[in-house]
């Protein structure tokens, strides 16, 4: 009998690890009812990664440091995928006798702010607007 209790203690003994292997895969499951100790550590580490882990990790998204337009730039649709996208002249940054390449990434970079990254300058040509101001009429398409 003596033997049998003796060997019940070292199977016991041996379950610390297993308990612990089992608590691990039940958090990975989530088998804790609401209000158990266990589900509120497991809330608790998921609130601590959401709100401490921004301050230790850049995810980069920080301000842009360039300056916006100083007039509205107003985009048209020419009926299919083209836009036709107007943008005061003092928005956009070409120095006088640009090459068209030079003027084409000044524009690019004028229309950005409204049309993304992934915008093909197609053609473009000066005009006044309503109000006199001399502006770049873009066509432009994604």
């Amino acid at each position: 009998m003596k033997a049998d209790s003796a060997a019940a203690q070292i199977v016991g003994a041996g379950d610390s690890g297993r308990g612990f292997s089992a608590t691990l895969k039940s958090y990975f499951y989530w088998t804790y009812k609401r209000g158990s100790f266990h589900y509120d550590v497991m809330v608790t580490l998921i609130l601590l990664f959401i709100f401490v882990t921004p301050h230790f990790w850049n995810f980069g998204d920080r301000p842009s440091t360039e300056p916006g337009p100083l007039y509205p730039i107003v985009v048209n649709s020419d009926g299919g995928r083209d836009v036709i996208i107007t943008v005061d002249a003092t928005d956009v940054i070409a120095p006088a006798g640009a090459t068209d390449s030079q003027v084409k990434r000044a524009l690019r970079r004028a229309i950005e702010p409204v049309t993304g990254d992934d915008v093909f300058v197609e053609r473009w040509m000066t005009v006044r607007t309503a109000n006199g101001r001399l502006a770049w009429k873009v066509w432009a398409h994604k």
